[in-house]
């Protein structure tokens, strides 16, 4: 028993519609691209002075603009000149106010990453000593809350209506020409016209307020959309919108002159007679030369109808290539493609690997409405099913070259596919990827079943349609013939289905068929996911940094030995400076004897260099606390890097030596 075709679209339509909202519903905020890997001052650092400005460097570019970077003091007063500067490799400073008082400053920063995703966060440092303060600060990560959901929803729908449209007027013209004039195929490319071109405007809307406040009162801010416009995101968005309107005019000759032309290409002057055969006559010799000549301007008129669909066909193609390789190109300009390694290749192959999933999926959607609502007597021909197939798997190899390079790129090490959710993402979408191949080709399968068939009994179904269609009498009253219509039309659905469902081998491919588009549902949405997450080259860079800056930021303890070259002027000299990061920092230092006891020697001084930086020696002369023990406060270390730390001890009136050895710190 085979269940009608109109309750499985509906169950395909809810599906759609569940899985959706199921995935975006449970998704996080879009993880930030780009992460802060140092400050100046530090996370917690107590330094004795206020510092003349505030320094962050981040793991990639990000732009800002006068409240991106803001410093507040104890009461969430703002302490900064505003305007921060750009000081060269990623890092950014921001002046402060001269003369500010000891206790705890907030420095807040809320930017936007290279590729176009919003990053948010906090930090502290006191001056002179840590105190109360009363700065609070949101919980909401930048890009979440009801602004957040509803950009990464609007998201999800462009990959979609990019997908349709893309894909189903490049099933019509390399596959199924015929289908330009299937109303459910226009309906279908239209929807993902429509679909691409509202989330497009909605994206632009929302955008503002997504990298900025998150409040779903400032979606309608004309400032804010001013502002978009100068950004690298809002160009990309204008600029789809005016190739959108360009589709605009490719869908209207695809599925009007274009449609007409396949129309014209049918046999318009064919035989249709019918009855009995007319005697012959005197006239019969001129009757042949007649109809011969009919004939020939019927070849010679078809001829040039052919070559100007061709004409057509070359034109919307080339155009068509042209339209959706810009479309493509707004996402790959401002996604994870145009930054990080390797951008001049990196963008390109993104272009190639968007049209592949396009011409996939939006072929496969395309063929899963042809096989489910064609007319019975324009069904899709097993011809053009096997031209899918193969446009399809090129598309796939197609994606699959350029995923793996994708892949490298923005993983970096095999390490990340597990320990990062962009990793563990994407083992989730190669997942999709196999299953859907696995089923294509089951697909293929049927194909190769269905090519000796051919569509049953379409002419039988369109010649009983014309037959009831045209009844003897006409009854007089409207709203009986009105009933008679609709009984008409309901009978004549449920012979096209009868007819699509008496074909085992196209029932088995429109089974397979929707099992994919399933799958491609799934498969799109973890894509949407993916490229709202943090790659896992940058994810591991900003780890790592964190836990070297953690590393360094302990106290820093260093053992050297000594020979003053005097009697009993051997031993061992030990400095620890904590907690060994710019600002002030507190020092010891311990003299032991070779036997392991305390060594009371006359003077011990200590001198800092940073000699990339041209910086030092900066001297420190500690003070002697106990026997053996000399100790220093508030050494300051102005900058981080590889610091030399020079160490003399003198043993008498003439014997002494100094001993070094490098570190980083900060």
């Amino acid at each position: 028993m085979t269940p009608t075709i109109a309750p499985r679209f509906r169950t395909f339509l809810l599906l759609f519609l569940a899985v959706t909202g199921a995935l975006l519903a449970g998704a996080a905020p879009a993880s930030a691209h780009a992460a802060l890997t140092g400050s100046n001052p530090t996370q917690g650092s107590v330094v004795d002075k206020a510092p003349d400005q505030v320094s962050l460097t981040f793991s990639e570019q990000v732009s800002l603009n006068d409240g991106s970077l803001q410093v507040l003091d104890p009461r969430g007063e703002r302490v900064d000149t505003g305007g921060a500067s750009d000081l060269g490799g990623d890092t950014y400073g921001l002046k402060l106010r001269p003369g500010l008082p000891d206790g705890t400053y907030t420095v807040t920063y809320q930017v936007v990453s290279a590729d176009s995703h919003p990053v948010s966060g906090a930090f502290t440092f006191s001056v002179g000593a840590p105190s109360q303060t009363s700065v609070a600060l949101s919980g909401q990560a930048a890009g979440g809350g009801p602004v957040g959901f509803l950009y990464d929803t609007a998201r999800y729908l462009s990959y979609a209506g990019f997908i349709l449209l893309v894909g189903g007027a490049a099933f019509v013209l390399a596959c199924w020409q015929r289908g330009s004039g299937v109303r459910p195929v226009q309906r279908l490319v239209v929807c993902g016209w429509l679909t691409l071109t509202a989330s497009t405007l909605a994206l632009l809307l929302l955008r503002g307020s997504y990298v900025g406040s998150g409040k779903v009162g400032d979606i309608f801010d004309l400032t804010l959309l001013g502002e978009v416009l100068q950004t690298k995101s809002g160009a990309a968005l204008v600029s789809r919108l005016l190739l959108i309107a360009a589709a605009a005019l490719f869908i209207a000759v695809l599925f009007g002159a274009y449609a007409r032309r396949d129309g014209d290409e049918r046999p318009a002057g064919a035989d249709t007679g019918g009855g009995e055969p007319a005697e012959a006559t005197d006239t019969d010799t001129d009757t042949t030369n007649a109809r011969t000549t009919d004939a020939e301007e019927a070849d010679a008129e078809a001829g040039y109808l052919a070559a100007e669909k061709n004409d057509l066909t070359f034109g919307l193609a080339v155009g068509g290539a042209v339209v959706t390789a810009g479309l493509a190109a707004t996402w790959a300009m401002a996604e994870h493609a145009s930054t990080g390694v390797q951008p001049g290749i990196a963008m390109p192959l993104d272009v190639l690997h968007l049209l592949a999933v396009a011409v996939w999926l939006g072929g496969l959607s395309t063929l899963a409405v042809a096989l489910f609502r064609a007319p019975a007597d324009t069904p899709v021909e097993a011809a053009a099913v096997r031209r899918f197939s193969r446009l399809a798997f090129g598309s796939v190899l197609v994606l699959v070259t350029t995923g793996i390079y994708q892949s490298w790129r923005q993983l970096g090490s095999w390490s990340a596919l597990t320990d990062t959710s962009y990793g563990r993402l994407l083992l989730v979408k190669v997942g999709l990827v196999a299953l859907l191949v696995g089923i294509a080709w089951i697909s293929r399968r049927w194909t190769a079943r269905l090519a000796g068939t051919t569509a049953p009994e379409a002419a039988v179904v369109v010649e009983q349609r014309s037959e009831l269609r045209t009844p003897a009498t006409v009854p007089a009253d409207s709203r009986r013939a009105a009933q008679l219509a609709r009984q008409q039309a309901a009978m004549d659905s449920t012979r096209e289905k009868r007819v699509r469902d008496a074909d085992p081998h196209r029932s088995g491919l429109r089974r397979s068929v929707l099992a994919e588009a399933g799958v491609a549902v799934v498969l799109l949405a973890v894509t949407t996911a993916l490229t709202a997450t943090e790659p896992g080259r940058t994810a591991e860079a900003a780890r790592q940094a964190t836990a070297s800056a953690a590393q360094r930021s302990g106290p820093l303890s260093l053992k050297l030995p000594f020979d003053t070259g005097g009697e009993d002027g051997k031993g061992t000299v030990e400095i620890t400076l904590d907690p060994a990061r710019v600002g002030g920092n507190q020092m010891h230092v311990f003299v032991f004897r070779p036997n392991g006891k305390a060594f009371d020697v006359p003077e011990v001084k200590v001198a800092f260099t940073l000699t990339a930086k041209n910086i030092g020696p900066l001297p420190v002369t500690p003070d002697r606390v106990a026997t053996g023990h000399w100790a220093a406060s508030g050494v300051q270390i102005p900058l981080a890097g590889d610091w030399k730390i020079a160490v003399t001890v003198r043993t008498s009136d003439i014997d002494q030596a100094t001993v070094n050895k490098n570190a980083q710190i900060g």
